[in-house]
Order: C-alpha cells, then structure tokens, then sequence
C-alpha cells in the first residue's frame, strides 16, 4: 500500500492524523515533507486560537473579551510552536537524533491537525449547546489533545529514529529546553529594553544641552 502514496501535499497531515503510527513512516518514506503546508497549519493554529477566545459561546467563554490583547495569543501559539522546533532540534542533534529542523517542523505542524479541526467544532457547538450538554464539549476538547499527542510522539519517534522511551524522554527534556530558551529571551528582552532607555535618555540629555 505504500507505493501508491502520491498524493498531493495537503493531504499529508489528514493522512497522518488517520494514520498515526505508520502515516510518519510514510511520510518519512515518501520525503513528503512539504514547509508551506506546515507553516498553514500553524497560522491555523494561531486563527483558531483567536477565534476560541473571542467565539465560544458565552456559556463556555470564561475569556474577558472586552478587553482583547492578541500579542499573549501570538506567543502561545507562533513563539511556542517554533521554540518546541528549536529545543527539540537543539536536543536530538545532541542525542543522534536523525531530524532536521525542517523535518521536525513539519511533523509538528502535522500533529497539530486533530487538536484543531476538534477546537473548531468545540466552538461551534459551544454557540449552541447548553450548559448541561458540556459533556460533549469536554469530550471533543480532551479527544483532540490526546489524537495530537499521539501524533506527536509517533512524529517525534519517526523523523528522529527513537524508541518509544527515548522519545518520550526527548519530548520531556524538549519541554524543559523550551523553558530555558525562552527565560533566555525575556533576559534578551529585558537588557535590550534597558540599552534603549539608556540610549534615549542619552539623546534626549544631548538634544537638551544642543537646545541651550
């Protein structure tokens, strides 16, 4: 069945989500890998995020939309999506892991489908159902995150060539990677902000004294 894998790119991650333990390896196989479709679904990600906060029925919605701030929703979903890439990347190429940072992205993208064709009709359904019909809601919300963790673990195993405990460990220490990569951003962040201060303080005083 295998080698009559040519399907177009986009096809790829529904493959694999109905697929999740040999979809990777076919995919692996084929060198399907295709970054455009990947990068899709993490703006996806991003969309669907938004529309979670600002769209869910009023009766599921515990967001204060009034006040609506989109650089948190950026950072929890483009900033973390890419740190996950970088962290597992920087981790596996220390533990002959096989992946390249494209490989791992696009699989990691391809995960991510179930989480968020489950997110979409959670948000649909909250418009609608009632408060003691939440069952449903919780149902879906826990189906798509357990689908996707399961993608992501066979991913990870797949492009990387682990075991089952090696990628569970890998995607352990990705975690605490991710932690440490991005501590090291806000200290960059941080300094950075003071050094402009700094600087402008410095210009105006000099823009002062020119004035005089």
């Amino acid at each position: 069945m295998r080698f009559d894998l040519d399907m177009p790119a986009w096809k790829w991650p529904f493959y694999v989500a109905r697929h999740p333990f040999e979809g990777f390896e076919d995919l692996r196989w084929k060198k399907a890998y295709n970054m455009k479709v990947a990068l899709v679904i993490v703006f996806c990600f991003f969309i669907v995020t938004v529309c979670q906060t600002v769209m869910t029925g009023f009766l599921y919605n515990n967001n204060y939309v009034k006040i609506f701030n989109i650089v948190p929703l950026f950072t929890s979903t483009i900033i973390m999506f890419f740190t996950w890439v970088v962290g597992n990347w920087s981790l596996c190429t220390l533990f002959d892991g096989e992946g390249k940072m494209k490989e791992i992205c696009v699989v990691s993208a391809y995960a991510l489908v179930p989480y968020l064709i489950t997110q979409v009709v959670v948000i649909l359904a909250s418009n609608v159902l009632l408060r003691n019909e939440s069952a449903f809601i919780v149902f879906m919300q826990y189906f798509g995150i357990v689908w996707s963790v399961v993608l992501m673990i066979s991913a990870i195993k797949t492009v990387h060539q682990y075991t089952v405990p090696k990628t569970i460990a890998a995607i352990v220490f990705t975690v605490f990677a991710m932690v440490i990569i991005l501590f090291i951003l806000v200290l960059l962040m941080s300094l950075f902000q003071q050094v402009y201060v700094f600087g402008y303080s410095i210009y105006t005083e000099l823009m002062y004294r020119f004035s005089m």
